[in-house]
């Protein structure tokens, strides 16, 4: 079932994010929970992922990636062009978190919530953990 993208279900851009993926994932690699579903859940508790991570995550061969690392690792999956972003994995973390940082702790306040996580459309439900 891995690789387990986690994403937070009110925020708008990280909806967004997710929609982005699932059109891209030609493969459909990529599982989802939100951060705020009983899976999600379990997972963080399963991964000992700190309460205070504000990040998109990734669950992949047992190991948890946060960050710009997740979103790269999530890149690399995706079809051309995208997968060329891994490159970026060559620039040490704490430099590629700057920006990371930036737009995590703004996402809110730029893209807005939602009141309640979203429903997957039809034809990507079974690629949502509940």
């Amino acid at each position: 079932m891995e690789p387990v993208i986690l994403f937070d279900g009110v925020c708008n851009f990280c909806d967004a994010s997710v929609q982005f993926i699932l059109k891209r994932d030609k493969k459909e690699r990529f599982f989802f929970a939100s951060l705020q579903s009983d899976a999600g859940q379990k997972l963080l508790k399963k991964y000992h992922v700190p309460e205070d991570v504000d990040s998109m995550i990734v669950i992949e061969d047992g190991r948890v990636f946060y960050k710009s690392e997740a979103a790269l690792r999530i890149s690399r999956q995706l079809k051309s062009p995208w997968w060329l972003l891994y490159g970026f994995i060559l620039i040490p973390a704490p430099i590629r978190n700057i920006g990371y940082d930036f737009i995590a702790k703004n996402r809110l306040k730029w893209f807005g919530q939602k009141e309640r996580c979203m429903l997957p459309p039809e034809n990507f439900r079974r690629r949502f953990l509940s």
